[in-house]
């Protein structure tokens, strides 16, 4: 077992400005865009997380060379399909459920099996959904009957376009058709179900062909394959999934303001500000600007007091997914039931977080009731902990570390989480920013 974080926290008010890590799925794509691009690529402000690292070695295994200096990070592409593929490659994804998906639809037409592992968390989660896409590709597979890792991919030199309908609204299901497309010739078509656009975007910055056609509830999109691009210069906008601790923390804490620099506001990542705008959080974005096709601005809060219940409207399920977590808190703090409906994906995460989320709630004294897909959860607003909370075996899921250290920091008691050195995966400057705005704990 990893070190313990000790929180016994005492009353903090600040005011104060801070910059958060770079974009995660940002950052996991310029590297994957950079390997299939034709010379070097210049990203600026990539997260070092956990995650991004392993990417990066990841990526070494397959002959891209990749170099770092600080946080300026240097991809030597080579163009499409430029990987030197050897026998007997492993790729270790660690706990990054992005890399270890989308990278499979650019091994598409590898000659050889290649090998893909991850974490013990990761090892549990549903590879089925890009499995299944990526063999009317033409990819095969050797995986167990649980779809799960580890897997073995073999690609094939004669890779289909096809017409794929993606229903669960995951931007890795798709990404990993389009990235597989740009192997194939013709056209393919996906019929994609809402979700982060991060990957569409990326096609149109670097030119890439794609046409994308909305309505309401699906994007229809089509992409020419065997199109070369070449290399480019990208700087990562930070991430609002991490933001999303830190507004939280500023609106149920006393007296307290927060500005946030240069935040992806994409806006299938920041569906968690409409729904805390709605609960009273006053929220303001500010100085928005456009760069590589994704929108970003600063982020001003403030503390709220008069927070009330939502019934959170499941068509913004897929652009809160990650957000979740930190919603059920101040629904905690809120005056009334809250309820969160069609919430299967958030138990296919890193842990099965509705669950661990209700648990959570109740350790802290608030009633709720779960099923295996919503929860209502009964607000308190002047709940207040007295005793001693201990958060263990959750799997080492992140986003269950960093939820339960705001929790501890906003809803008072003696808190003890355990492994706590999970938040490297995604967030590695975490603690460094709860320090800077004069909190304190203890790791040990």
């Amino acid at each position: 077992m990893g070190k313990s974080l000790f929180i016994n926290n005492q009353y903090n008010s600040f005011k104060k400005t801070i910059s958060i890590d770079g974009d995660k799925s940002i950052s996991i794509r310029t590297l994957l865009f950079g390997s299939q691009a034709y010379g070097k690529s210049n990203i600026e402000n990539i997260l070092l997380s956990e995650d991004i690292l392993n990417s990066i070695k990841c990526l070494k295994r397959l002959g891209v060379k990749i170099s770092l200096n600080k946080k300026n990070c240097f991809v030597y592409g080579k163009g499409l399909n430029g990987f030197k593929y050897k026998k007997n490659i492993t790729l270790d994804a660690g706990n990054s459920g992005t890399f270890a998906r989308l990278i499979l639809g650019l091994l598409v037409k590898s000659p050889y099996y290649i090998k893909l592992i991850g974490d013990e968390s990761l090892s549990k989660r549903d590879f089925e959904r890009v499995i299944l896409p990526l063999q009317k590709i033409g990819a095969n597979f050797k995986v167990s009957d649980k779809k799960t890792l580890p897997l073995k991919i073999i690609g094939s030199p004669f890779i289909n376009p096809i017409h794929y309908s993606e229903n669960i609204g995951s931007a890795q299901v798709k990404s990993t058709v389009m990235l597989a497309a740009l192997n194939s010739p013709g056209q393919t078509v996906i019929k994609a179900a809402k979700s982060r656009t991060h990957t569409e975007n990326f096609f149109r910055y670097l030119k890439i062909p794609i046409t994308i056609k909305k309505n309401k509830k699906y994007d229809e999109i089509k992409i020419k394959g065997q199109k070369l691009f070449k290399s480019f210069k990208y700087t990562v906008p930070s991430d609002p999934s991490s933001c999303a601790f830190f507004i939280v923390l500023t609106l149920l804490s006393k007296n307290c303001e927060l500005k946030i620099k240069n935040v992806n506001i994409n806006e299938s990542r920041i569906g968690y500000v409409k729904v805390l705008n709605r609960m009273g959080a006053q929220i303001k974005i500010k100085n928005i600007k456009k760069k590589y096709g994704e929108k970003q601005a600063d982020i001003f809060v403030k503390s709220q007091s008069n927070l009330k219940k939502i019934n959170c409207p499941p068509s913004l399920n897929s652009n809160l997914i990650d957000e979740f977590l930190i919603i059920f808190l101040v629904a905690a703090k809120a005056k009334g039931v809250s309820s969160f409906k069609n919430l299967d994906e958030l138990n296919k995460k890193e842990s099965p977080r509705l669950k661990l989320g209700s648990k959570i709630l109740n350790k802290i004294g608030i009633k709720t009731i779960l099923t295996k897909n919503s929860i209502k959860i009964y607000g308190n607003p002047n709940l207040k902990v007295n005793k001693k909370i201990l958060i263990n075996k959750y799997y080492k899921d992140h986003r269950i570390l960093m939820t339960s250290v705001i929790a501890g920091l906003v809803f008072n008691g003696k808190w003890i989480i355990d492994d706590a050195a999970c938040y490297k995966s995604s967030f590695p400057s975490f603690l460094n920013i709860i320090k800077k705005l004069g909190y304190k704990f203890n790791l040990t």
